[in-house]
């Protein structure tokens, strides 16, 4: 069967008013329906959790952004899940909630973990959940937004494809609001569209299209199409899968060599990576020049910033100060720190655990 990953944004599930789209909400699950009849496998990023919230009550004081996040989140995901819960079963389908933050992306064995639980559900045909657990994330270590969550996810189970669903048709050459703005219909690896990108915030949700730009960019260097659409048009889901070509999108086209699961998990990590690891030049030159598979000897470590321990996901930097690399460091920073220049010994960052920015 084939897999997607349908990510459903705030702008798509909000009205004007600010409320929760409810008839919106129940349109998308009828497509959902649609698309699992139809031989794939589905598993739904979704926001409108603090939407949801936001309608049940009024906060009894004065509140900052982090505690409104974390009240109204905790109120709506309970509302949401509901209603997703209802009109799925109206079709006999079950469903899952998978509540994540990006910690819990940050080892490989709670990736691994993650993993595994959504694929045992996928088995089961258990329609998967997911969103970010706006409870106890604090805005520095949040994801962007559900953008980047579902590139991590599209990533993690091997997707084929990931929608990401907006309220407008996909990128365009300027703003979507100036009628001689074009949209962009095919992405091709490699291709810049730094010009084009517009600055400005969608009104509900914490990312804009420079994010879903950057996340489509990645996950299709990693092998998986991506597809950027309007949810708010009636039946996209279907028309993307029946009649791609007349509807209107923007497909991100995927690298014929896609990566292994490995530095899929690693392509993701730069949010979560710790430390510095100064390299030599002749590192950088083996590496990047000449494009040899080689590992991050400690007699080519020049130097190393900050504190991590072993296992974890570290910076590669050269001595311009340009990060050109990620990694799983083999050591904790004290070690390491004392066997820089050493010969004999592990190496810093095994090429098997290193991704190439």
């Amino acid at each position: 069967m084939k897999r997607i990953v349908v990510k459903v944004g705030s702008n798509v599930l909000t009205c004007e008013d600010g409320k929760l789209d409810i008839t919106r909400l129940s349109s998308i699950v009828d497509q959902v329906v649609w698309v699992l009849r139809h031989d794939y496998q589905v598993i739904l990023v979704s926001s409108g959790s603090v939407t949801s919230g936001k309608g049940e009550m009024k906060a009894l004081h004065k509140l900052d952004s982090i505690q409104q996040r974390q009240l109204y989140s905790a109120m709506g995901q309970v509302k949401l899940m509901a209603l997703y819960y209802d009109l799925f079963r109206e079709y006999g389908i079950h469903i899952g909630q998978v509540l994540t933050m990006k910690e819990s992306f940050a080892t490989r064995r709670e990736y691994l973990n993650q993993r595994s639980c959504m694929q045992v559900m996928l088995e089961n045909n258990v329609v998967p959940i997911v969103n970010e657990n706006d409870t106890v994330s604090l805005t520095e270590l949040m994801f962007t937004d559900n953008d980047e969550l579902s590139g991590l996810i599209a990533a993690m189970m091997g997707a084929e494809t990931l929608v990401i669903l907006s309220n407008i048709d996909g990128v365009y050459t300027g703003s979507p609001k100036d009628p001689s703005s074009k949209l962009i219909e095919k992405v091709q690896p490699g291709q810049d569209l730094s010009e084009f990108i517009q600055t400005e915030k969608s009104g509900f949700g914490r990312g804009g299209m420079i994010t879903k730009s950057n996340i489509s960019r990645k996950v299709a260097d990693e092998g998986i199409r991506v597809i950027i659409a309007n949810g708010k048009r009636d039946n996209i889901l279907r028309d993307l899968i029946e009649n791609r070509d007349n509807t209107p999108h923007t497909e991100f086209v995927p690298n014929p060599h896609p990566t292994s699961d490995l530095k899929k998990w690693l392509a993701h990590s730069d949010s979560f990576a710790k430390g510095k690891v100064v390299v030599s030049d002749i590192v950088v030159k083996a590496l990047l020049e000449e494009k040899r598979v080689v590992s991050i000897l400690m007699v080519g470590v020049e130097s190393i910033e900050g504190e991590f321990e072993e296992g974890e996901i570290v910076n590669i930097f050269d001595q311009e100060g340009r990060r050109f690399a990620v990694g799983r460091s083999s050591y904790d920073s004290n070690t390491a720190r004392v066997l820089i220049g050493k010969k004999e010994v592990k190496p810093m960052v095994h090429y098997d655990y290193l991704y190439i920015e």
